[in-house]
C-alpha cells in the first residue's frame, strides 16, 4: 500500500484528506507522524500551482515518501481577487481564522449582495520522492460572501462566511453549516482530491 504524506500543518485539512482520499487505498500519514512537524516550506510561488508544487517537492525530498500538498484560497471579485494567494496571511502573522473572517467582512461591509461573488480555488500536487516530479489537480467552487458569520459547527478558515451557489431549494447555508459529506461533495478541495484518486490507486498498485 502506498504511504502518502499529507504536507500540511493545518489539522482541519489533514482530517479532510483522510475522508476525501478514503477510496484511494493509501496509508495517510501527517507531518507529526514522521517527525517533520517543524518543517515549514515558504510559499514563494506566484500561483496556487507553484506553491502546491514547492511544498510537495520539499516534503517528498525530506521524507522519502510520496507527498501531497495543496495551496488554496478565497478569491473575492469585489476585492480584485483578494485575499487569493494570501488567504492564510490576510490579517497578518499570528492572526486566527476568526481574525481573517472579520477583516474580510469589514472590507466588504458596503458591498451590496449582487456584488459579493467569490470562489474558492484549490490546487493539489503530489510529488514523487525519486524524481520530485509533480502531478497536479485543480478544483473550484463558486458562491458569495455572507453579510455576517454563521454559527455552523463544521468547517474552518473562511467557511463560515462563504455561501456556495450549488445548493438545493434556494438554501443559503455557509460551508460551516454543511455536513462534512455535503461539503466534500462540492468543495474546491473535494473536487481536486476526487480527481486525484485514480492516480493514487495506480501508484499504490505499483508500490
Amino acid at each position: 500500500m502506498l504511504k502518502l504524506l499529507i504536507g500540511t500543518h493545518n489539522p482541519g485539512k489533514l482530517r479532510e484528506y483522510r475522508t476525501l482520499l478514503a477510496d484511494a487505498d493509501v496509508e495517510i500519514v501527517g507531518l507529526d507522524d514522521i517527525g517533520l512537524d517543524s518543517l515549514d516550506v515558504e510559499e514563494t510561488g506566484a500561483t496556487f500551482t507553484e506553491n502546491a508544487e514547492l511544498k510537495a517537492m520539499a516534503y517528498a525530498k525530506a521524507s522519502g515518501l510520496h507527498a501531497l500538498s495543496d495551496d488554496s484560497g478565497l478569491c473575492v471579485d469585489a476585492l480584485d481577487g483578494r485575499p487569493g494567494l494570501h488567504s492564510a496571511r490576510y490579517a497578518g502573522e499570528g492572526a486566527t481564522d476568526a481574525d481573517r473572517r472579520a477583516k474580510l467582512l469589514a472590507e466588504m461591509a458596503d458591498i451590496p449582495a449582487e456584488q459579493r461573488t467569490a470562489y474558492f480555488e484549490a490546487v493539489i500536487a503530489v510529488a514523487d520522492p525519486a524524481t520530485l516530479r509533480c502531478t497536479t489537480t485543480r478544483g473550484l467552487v463558486y458562491g458569495r460572501i455572507a453579510f455576517e458569520e454563521s454559527d455552523g459547527p463544521e468547517g474552518f478558515g473562511y467557511d463560515a462566511i462563504f455561501i456556495p451557489q450549488e445548493q438545493p431549494n434556494g438554501e443559503t447555508r455557509t460551508f460551516a453549516q454543511f455536513s462534512k459529506a455535503e461539503k466534500n461533495a462540492i468543495s474546491h478541495r473535494g473536487r481536486a482530491a476526487h480527481a486525484l484518486v485514480p492516480l493514487l490507486k495506480t501508484l499504490g498498485a505499483g508500490d
